[in-house]
């Protein structure tokens, strides 16, 4: 088919860019990114797997521009506050947004033709910490630290096999408890226990750990 063609026919189905990322992005959110294919994702438009050619060139530059949508949902940091706070927002919104696109944990940091909301992201995150007195190397190690836990923060929280901490208590109660008996497992099955009847809520502890993070980077901020 000619590229004229490809044209003619990505015209007739409606396409744009924009709604191929899309829909390449909810597909991604239902099925995993294993599984995306441009002929998958055409059949997914109603379109030729050709057409999507049109705008995309593969597979690679699709990715690309499915984890820019992705960044494009993280807030930035606020710049009208301290740095620790702006920290603390975008690391609840990259984890929020995170839940929603499980698939692009692994993809985030792969990226070597970064989208422009890619970008926007990385340098208001550098900006943020070098205007808080961080050096150039103390904020990349500020960077790749908080990443590093938000990300693995979100890859755990992705495999967890239940969703609320009630679901939790009971999974604890009928399921753990019965493979801890105390005289081979006496810590386990005390931990089990009590963090059972304590109502433990395990999505407390993002904040618990991030807390630890930015207390930690605080008295780095003047290091050279």
């Amino acid at each position: 088919m000619s590229a004229k063609e490809q044209r003619n026919a990505a015209s007739d189905a409606g396409l744009s860019k924009q709604r191929v990322v899309v829909e390449a992005v909810r597909l991604a959110d239902r099925d995993g990114v294993e599984g995306l294919s441009m002929r998958r994702l055409a059949d997914a438009l109603g379109a030729g797997a050709m057409s999507l050619y049109h705008y995309v060139a593969n597979k690679e530059e699709l990715l690309d521009a499915m984890i820019d949508v992705v960044f494009d949902e993280i807030e930035l940091p606020p710049e009208q506050t301290d740095w620790q706070s702006a920290m603390r927002s975008r690391a609840a919104s990259a984890r929020e947004v995170l839940g929603r696109h499980p698939w692009a944990i692994a993809l985030m940091e792969s990226r070597t033709t970064p989208g422009p909301a890619n970008l926007r992201h990385r340098e208001a995150f550098t900006a943020c910490l070098r205007r808080a007195g961080f050096s150039v190397v103390m904020a990349t190690h500020a960077n790749w630290l908080l990443d590093s836990y938000v990300y693995g923060f979100a890859l755990q929280e992705a495999s967890l096999p239940f969703d609320t901490a009630e679901e939790l208590a009971d999974m604890t109660e009928d399921v753990y408890l019965p493979q801890l008996p105390p005289e081979e497992f006496p810590y386990l099955n005390e931990s089990a226990a009590v963090l059972a009847a304590g109502g433990y809520d395990p999505a407390e502890e993002f904040s618990f750990g991030l807390d630890l993070v930015l207390t930690a980077l605080e008295p780095l901020r003047t290091s050279e």
